[in-house]
This record gives structure tokens, sequence and C-alpha cells, in this order.
């Protein structure tokens, strides 16, 4: 492993950029597993092990038939929060069908050696499936009361169906880990209502996490300007495409170009012009100081950056860009069982890279 040639962010010196693993193709998403391990999956349809020693395993078997391209591919993971016991982990990825193709839920079990999956089992599948490559959201958090929340976009050229409920496109679903529809799911008993929907109005949610009181906190790309966080609420419309704080690429409006409206939710935090905002984690260690515990960290695939979100109860109050020079998307945040945060930097050549206090 190399430590980078450098200290992030000239006015703070306490963090250095460690890389752990390279030479990853696109990689999406990053878990920890036991032994100072990691599970990471790369956009192009493999999942690797890579070991503390940062030696990077031959590709995972066992994964189902993945739609790669444009933005689709093997996209986010989890493992379970009895991964100990049981082995159980879960990733979405973009599923070929009849029709095009859409963001699917799948459960498996990590072989012993590592090796392979065994009992995979696809638990949901985003409906309609449509033609295309973009928009695919998929971020998967596992609630304090051990339901699935998914997070799902619009498609791109079906920004409208965000506001329909008989749809899966722009919606977060909500899932028991069988694939299952809890009971107090919000529109569980409502007819022509897809019962899986936790929230709607959403474009392209590619951040989520839970907060540190256990409420969920889901991040999304506005068109040009209009990212947007938020926390979510059972039930709620989050806007789009009929109210944003973006333009079409282009310029111009998008519909009658309003930002709020009744019934509607007000974004928490919003970036104009877009970072292009891709996963999301709260600190809750003291690893690099107590004034850094319980800021709010998110990447951009636009800036190649981390930024650090301090804030109340009601706005963001402080922001601070971090890593530019590490010159690589940000695709995904995580904090590690170390209390570290660790970053999966997407690109050809992609790295595994963890965050260390620049003094011990």
């Amino acid at each position: 492993m190399s430590v980078l040639p450098f200290v992030v962010n000239a006015n703070d010196s306490r963090v250095r950029a460690q890389v752990v693993a390279q030479g990853l193709e696109h990689p999406w998403a990053v878990a920890f597993l036991p032994e100072g391990r990691f599970l990471v999956t790369e956009r192009v349809g493999r999942l690797r092990v890579i070991e503390a020693d940062g030696r990077v395993g031959a590709p995972v078997s066992g994964l189902p038939a993945i739609d790669v391209g444009g933005q689709g591919g093997l996209l986010d993971l989890i493992t379970d929060a009895e991964f100990s016991v049981n082995r159980q982990v879960f990733f979405c990825f973009t599923e070929p069908g009849p029709g095009g193709n859409s963001t699917a839920l799948a459960s498996a079990r990590l072989s012993r050696d590592r090796a392979r999956l065994e009992s995979v089992r696809v638990i949901f599948s985003q409906q309609p499936k449509v033609a295309g490559r973009h928009h695919f959201g998929c971020r998967i958090v596992e609630m304090p009361d051990q339901t699935l929340v998914l997070t799902l976009g619009e498609r791109f050229h079906r920004m409208d169906d965000a506001q329909r409920l008989d749809n899966h496109l722009g919606k977060l679903v909500r899932l028991r880990k069988d694939g299952s529809v809890p009971a107090d799911n919000p529109f569980v008993a409502r007819p022509g209502v897809r019962p899986e929907i936790l929230s709607y109005g959403h474009r392209n949610p590619q951040g989520a996490t839970l907060g540190p009181d256990g409420r969920l906190w889901v991040h999304e790309h506005g068109p040009q300007g209009g990212d947007e966080i938020n926390v979510i609420t059972p039930g709620r419309n989050y806007g789009w495409p009929v109210i944003t704080r973006g333009e079409r690429y282009g310029g111009g409006p998008i519909g009658q170009g309003l930002t709020e409206r009744a019934g509607m939710e007000q974004p928490f935090h919003n970036w104009t012009p877009s970072i292009a905002p891709a996963g999301m984690a709260f600190l809750t260690s003291q690893r690099y100081g107590r004034d850094w515990q319980g800021s709010l960290f998110v990447g951009s695939v636009k800036f190649n950056f981390l930024t650090r979100l301090v804030h109340d109860e009601k706005r963001v109050v402080h922001e601070e860009r971090l890593l530019e020079a590490l010159g690589q998307w940000v695709r995904d945040v995580r904090q590690g069982p170390d209390g570290l945060l660790y970053l999966i930097n997407d690109s050809r050549n992609g790295r595994l890279v963890r965050l260390l206090p620049a003094r011990p």
C-alpha cells in the first residue's frame, strides 16, 4: 500500500489519503468483511474481494445476468447486519428483460472461501423495464428494523412517471429481506399503487445512509443544478419533475419552472451548480477529532472531491471540500469498522482509498 504524497486541504492538515488497492475497473461500492477484507463491485459486472494487505482477488462467481452499459451494471452492495452469522449480502444491478432493463435487488450468501455467491435470488425488480442507459439510482440501506430501502431512478426520459404511483420509476422502495412488502409501508392498502413505494418524486438518487438518529438521508442528481439532499418521511412527495432548482440541459425551465408547490417537500440542502453527488456517509467516530464527528460526507463525480457538511436540524451551516488532488471521481464513501472513512474512486484504474488522520 502507498500513501499518496499530499495532505488534503491546505487549511486542514489532519488527513492523509492512503491507497488500499488500485487497478479496479470502474468500482462503484465497497462493503466491509471480517479480518480487514473488503468486498467491491465494479460497474462492468464484476465483484471482487480485496485482502487486508491490498491484494485484489479474482472475480467472485455466481452473479446473475447483468446489462452493462452507460450508467448501468453492477452497482451498490451491502453486507447483512448479521453477516458474521449468515454471510448474507445484498446487491443491486441493471437487470435485462423484456422491453429493456431496470434496477434489481438480489440477495446471496458469500461462500466461506469468498470465491463465489451461493443461493442467489432476485428479491425485487423495478417495473416497468424500459430501454435506456441512464438513471438507475441503486443505493441500498438496511434500516434499524432490518428492512431494506432501495433508491430507484426515473430513467431520464420517463421523468413524469416519478409522480405516478403505479410504477417504480423515481421512487424509494422498502422491502423485507425476502422481498415481501412490510405491512406498514405508506401505500400498502391503496388500490392501483405499488405497495413497495416508500416515497416518490425522485430523479436519480445515488446516495443513501442512516443518520445518527436513525433517519434516512438520500441525495439525488439534479438536471443542470438542483442536486438535493432530502431527509425522508414515508409517503411524502419530493417533487421531481414538478419542482426543481435545476434546468434543462442547454438551458430553459423544466415544466413550469417551479421551485415549490403545496404537498411537495423542500430539500434539506441543494447544490446549484451541480456537483453530481455520489455516495454518502455520516462520521460517527472521533478518529479525526471531535469537530468532525457527526459530519456528513458526500462524494462528487463531477469535480472529483469529497465534501464535508456540518448541519443543524434545519440546514447545512458549513461545507468543506476535500481531496480534490485525488483527481478521480468519488463514487462511494463509507465509514469502516475501524471508524475511518473509505472512498471508491471510479475510473478505468479505480482505487479503494482509506483516509488516515495526519497525526497518530
